[in-house]
């Protein structure tokens, strides 16, 4: 386990890369998006995109985990491992273990920018067989393409001492993964910079725009793993190119292990409400944060927030998140003693008169009745949160 902990950082970091190397090439990026249509669109907005660097993302992280070999160099559908000019044809998977079960927000279809129709994206067994097969959504954007296929098949090495210790004992083969390849894609594609953050907590921007890469037990559907990737944390001052940073954690049995120490509650709960969160909600969490709200973009962005101690509590109504979006968060959330709860089922059980703490969100169970992404809504709302006293206000001021 250790060693998938360090491959989700690792391929989180490769993630982040690409996705600043989308957004160097301006008038390239006006040709990377895609309007979502049909089940995979998310009803809450009235555009909802995806991106090439969405796709690419997501296809990058499934083939270095856990893709089956191929023994063949250019047949779409048929999966390859990574691989350099200099060594032998092909390499096997990192984890072998989980082919199958790396589960990700995006469809691979992409728009075929050079003949009409669409391309399965997909990570090649070599350098420039992935650049050909870019050129077909890319056109003639040779160096682009170039610049992409570099990030994908570039090795990643970790130096952190912390995360290369960690073994929470826990194998491969009992663990599922879920990716969001690029969380808050329409701050992606705005690309704004100038958001001023309020209490630290920026209400829009580049900013919440992340990479979340969530492991859960495949039998129990319970978050174990998270990796959070910020890729547009910074500047650097000097080359004025966008630096980022990772935050995991892991939850195991009586494990707790993260590369963050638990903030100290506010004196007064701070929430994070999404801005599209209903008046009902904002006006009975109004007075239990001293008439003073917060609002951000991003499921993920809000989720980092609780971890980071910059709010108490991520309160949602609405069922407009999904798996991909919160099992990376949660798994987080669980190392620092916290966690994530289905709204509208905890107030249930309040009224019920229920003890105990409220059952979390698990990422093994599909809704029924319904299809597309809606499968994997969490359907009743949610609650993020650290300290339970804050959850208990939280439920009881709702």
């Amino acid at each position: 386990m250790g060693g998938l902990l360090q491959a989700l950082v690792g391929v989180s970091e490769k993630a982040a890369e690409l996705a600043r190397l989308c957004r160097q090439e301006e008038p390239l990026f006006q040709l990377l998006v895609a309007e979502k249509t049909g089940p995979d669109r998310n009803r809450r907005f009235l555009q909802d995109f995806k991106t090439l660097a969405d796709v690419l993302i997501q296809e990058v992280i499934k083939h270095d985990l856990g893709k089956e070999v191929g023994t063949d160099r250019g047949i779409p559908g048929v999966p390859h491992a990574p691989q350099r000019l200099a060594e032998p044809p092909l390499c096997p998977p990192q984890f072998p273990e989980l082919q199958g079960h790396i589960h990700g927000e995006e469809s691979n279809e992409f728009r075929d920018g050079v003949a009409g129709g669409t391309v399965a994206v997909r990570v090649c067994a070599t350098r420039e067989d992935t650049v050909a097969l870019l050129l077909s959504v890319l056109g003639p954007k040779q160096a682009a393409a170039e610049l992409l296929a570099d990030a994908v098949h570039r090795d990643v090495v970790l130096e952190d001492v912390v995360l290369a210790g960690a073994e929470p004992g826990v194998s491969p083969q009992d663990l599922a993964v879920w990716i969001d390849p690029i969380d808050s894609t329409n701050e992606y594609i705005r690309g704004r910079e100038d958001v001023p953050p309020v209490d630290g907590i920026a209400p829009a921007g580049l900013c919440s725009a992340l990479v979340l890469v969530g492991a859960f037990d495949r039998l129990s559907g319970c978050p174990i793993l998270g990796v959070i990737n910020e890729p547009f944390f910074q500047r650097d001052p000097q080359t004025h190119r966008w630096q980022g940073r990772y935050h995991w954690g892991v939850a195991h049995g009586n494990t707790r292990l993260c590369s963050l120490s638990p903030p100290d509650p506010h004196p007064v709960p701070r929430v994070v409400l999404s801005r599209a969160e209903g008046a009902a909600v904002q006006g009975a969490l109004g007075p239990l944060c001293g008439g003073r709200l917060h609002f951000a973009a991003g499921a993920g962005y809000k989720m980092l927030c609780v971890i980071l101690g910059l709010a108490d509590a991520y309160v949602l109504s609405e069922g407009t998140t999904f798996a991909w979006d919160a099992c990376a968060p949660h798994a987080i959330l669980r190392a620092l003693g916290g966690g994530l709860v289905a709204l509208q089922g905890a107030l249930r059980a309040r009224q019920e008169g229920r003890t105990g703490d409220p059952p979390e969100l698990v990422y093994n169970r599909p809704a029924e009745g319904v299809g597309g992404a809606e499968r994997w809504a969490n359907q009743e709302g949610l609650v993020a949160y650290l300290h339970p006293q804050y959850l208990e206000a939280v439920l009881g001021a709702l």
